[in-house]
């Protein structure tokens, strides 16, 4: 039986948690948040949007972007012969930082930032303990060992931006709004459904290869580093939140417009510390965007696995599309 689920006014089902979190909906000691909704039903219906076996990965070059945002380490790659002759080797990456390319952003990345509390109320002292201890609670692990799979529906914001804003700039502090994103979903024919994966292409990544070389010139600072992404605000925590999507996802690094204007209503604050809800970044949505532009099909079979790292952080997706 389905889980009825309060709607984004009606949140917190207690008034012992924060405003507006869902603390408590899936017990306290859940780990895996809005991820909760890829009931085995779900997942079911999903393989129904299985039609031409077309597959479509989204992960981007383990390389990429490159040179890193954020000042984050570029993966090192190591040969190691086993015998003589080069006949034989294993390989490692050194500096793997698992937010450096395709991500997704964990549930311990960034807490709820106004109680200073993770998801579900774990505190700060119950992660990354001293002596290399740790609670086991909210690492990326949950999600890996129960795995990621359901409906992904993309909303082609970038496509929908060259003809109705034409100013629209992936590399400017846009704001994109709800009201954009119905229009959006209004004119590819999309219609949501409770559990489905949002992806939102905003054409960041698109920008970001056509320019080569030169984004180094477009990009101004690479440690603090701008673009348009989704609007954070009420508006949008409760259009996120009333679909009730499992997961949102999106071609540029942090989703929302960025720098956000206040980190305590930031979209990071709300979805991973309030909600529980993974984010995916830079996710690579080029040859999908453009399949669905050639048969006007933006629903999908998702999947994801995350890599199965005890008290991870954070994880490369491993995502394929199927339709």
């Amino acid at each position: 039986m389905t889980k009825q689920l309060p709607t984004f006014d009606e949140l917190p089902i207690d008034s012992k948690y924060p405003e507006k979190t869902a603390w408590g909906i899936w017990g306290e000691e859940d780990n895996l948040g809005t991820l909760n909704l890829l009931t085995e039903e779900r997942v079911a219906n999903a393989s129904k949007s299985i039609r031409k076996g077309a597959v479509f990965s989204l992960n981007w070059n383990l390389e990429s972007p490159k040179p890193v945002l954020f000042g984050r380490s570029e993966v090192e790659h190591c040969f190691h012969p086993l015998v003589p002759g080069n006949l034989a080797f294993d390989d490692s990456y050194n500096n793997f930082n698992t937010q450096s390319s395709s991500q997704w952003d964990g549930l311990r990345h960034i807490a709820h930032l106004d109680s200073g509390k993770f998801y579900n109320g774990v505190d700060p002292s119950e992660i990354a303990l001293e002596n290399g201890a740790d609670s086991g609670r909210l690492g990326i692990h949950h999600a890996a060992r129960a795995g990621i799979a359901g409906r992904a529906v993309l909303l082609d914001y970038g496509r929908w931006a060259a003809q109705h804003r034409p100013e629209y700039d992936p590399f400017e502090r846009i704001e994109i709004t709800v009201e954009e994103l119905d229009q959006v979903a209004a004119a590819q024919g999309v219609e949501f459904e409770q559990g489905d994966i949002l992806l939102v292409r905003t054409g960041w990544m698109a920008a970001y290869e056509k320019h080569g070389e030169k984004v180094k010139d477009l990009i101004k600072d690479l440690k603090n580093p701008e673009c348009a992404g989704v609007k954070a605000c009420d508006d949008t925590f409760r259009w996120i939140w009333n679909h009730h999507f499992a997961a949102v996802g999106s071609d540029n690094f942090p989703f929302e417009a960025f720098p956000p204007k206040d980190w305590n209503k930031s979209c990071h604050a709300m979805f991973l510390g309030g909600w529980g809800m993974p984010i995916g970044e830079m996710f690579y949505l080029e040859k999908l965007a453009a399949d669905c532009e050639k048969d006007n099909v933006y629903t999908f079979f998702f999947t994801s696995a995350p890599l199965n790292k005890e008290n991870g952080v954070a994880s490369p997706p491993n995502a394929l599309c199927i339709k």
